[in-house]
């Protein structure tokens, strides 16, 4: 059960960001960087690193910015669930479950996340500033917790994926209710 929960903590960091979080499961790694990680293996270590490394910074200085903020999330949409599947599969491979169950389970989560930050993108035409640092706050805390506290991150986790539905369901309200009056839902 603890293992599970520690992929579900790594997988909803990468509904966050992309890089970041698989930048510092690698580090964390120590000499073996990303010898567990099951697609990045297979790639020269330097190669990698320094691909990630660019992909953080882009990720974490471009989310600052309407514009960056607007590009990073048709980017993040499409590559957040290989990420979370990704990540979900090392915590697996980490601590020998199923890399099939966590890496769909963790695709899945990062992308049920992704999709509620897009809805919050474009309902507030906008993520404030507060909101990005909390969301690269919460992407290096998910990951410390997932190898340090597996309880605690799938925790965190289980509650960001509520949180996430819960949205999503106010939102299809929100828009239904702007339809039946026959006026664009209100801002």
């Amino acid at each position: 059960m603890f293992e599970l929960l520690a992929s579900l903590s790594a997988a909803a960091a990468g509904g966050f960001r992309i890089a970041l979080p698989l930048l510092l499961i690698g580090l964390l790694q120590g000499d073996e960087l990303w010898a567990r990680v099951p697609l990045l293996s297979m790639l020269p270590s330097p190669v990698v690193l320094g691909v990630l490394v660019s992909g953080s910074l882009v990720e974490v200085i471009g989310s600052k910015s309407l514009l960056g903020q607007r590009l990073l999330q048709l980017v993040q949409l499409l590559f957040s669930p290989v990420a979370g599947a990704l990540l979900g599969m090392t915590i697996a491979t980490i601590t020998g479950q199923s890399l099939w169950l966590a890496g769909s389970m963790g695709g899945l989560l990062a992308l049920v996340l992704q999709l509620a930050q897009v809805g919050w993108f474009f309902r507030m035409r906008g993520l404030p500033l507060w909101a990005v640092f909390v969301q690269d706050i919460l992407c290096v805390l998910l990951v410390l917790l997932a190898l340090d506290a597996p309880t605690q991150g799938g925790l965190i986790a289980l509650l960001l994926l509520w949180l996430a539905i819960r949205s999503i369901n106010d939102w299809r309200r929100w828009y239904r209710d702007g339809r039946r009056s026959g006026k664009p839902p209100p801002d």
